[in-house]
């Protein structure tokens, strides 16, 4: 079990240049996790996608509907208390602390190409392209 953030999601269903190393991770451990919020943030990345021309409105619901399915049953509301202890000890938006709260809670790691997280909390935060 691991938790993933938005963007290891939109590595593994927008080709490019991580989705590699998105599709290892899902052979290696196939129970994703993740916040609730991933939800809204996924919608955003596709919603640029289609903005963008690169995205038509039915391949993005599609992916949105796939992804969903991943995640059905390993989504999390963190701790309220917890995220904001987390932003207040680190320089990371709230919504980025909701990963790392949720990854606590689950007693596991969490996934993702953010630096800024990966440099925050070390301990529980690892890069999608190692390990």
């Amino acid at each position: 079990m691991i938790v993933v953030d938005s963007n290891v999601l939109a590595y593994l269903y927008l080709p490019g240049d991580f989705t590699v190393a998105a599709e290892k991770l899902l052979e290696r451990d196939a129970n994703w996790n993740a916040p609730i919020l991933w939800r809204s943030e996924y919608r955003n990345i596709l919603a640029g996608y289609m903005r963008r021309g690169a995205l038509p409105f039915e391949k993005a619901y599609a992916i949105q509907l796939e992804a969903e399915s991943l995640l059905n049953g390993a989504e999390h509301e963190p701790d309220s208390r917890r995220v904001l202890e987390l932003v207040k000890t680190s320089s990371c938006s709230a919504y980025d602390c909701e990963f790392v709260a949720t990854a606590e809670m689950l007693g596991t790691l969490l996934y993702t190409m953010d630096a800024k997280l990966i440099n925050a909390f070390p301990e529980i935060v690892r890069p999608l392209t190692t390990d």
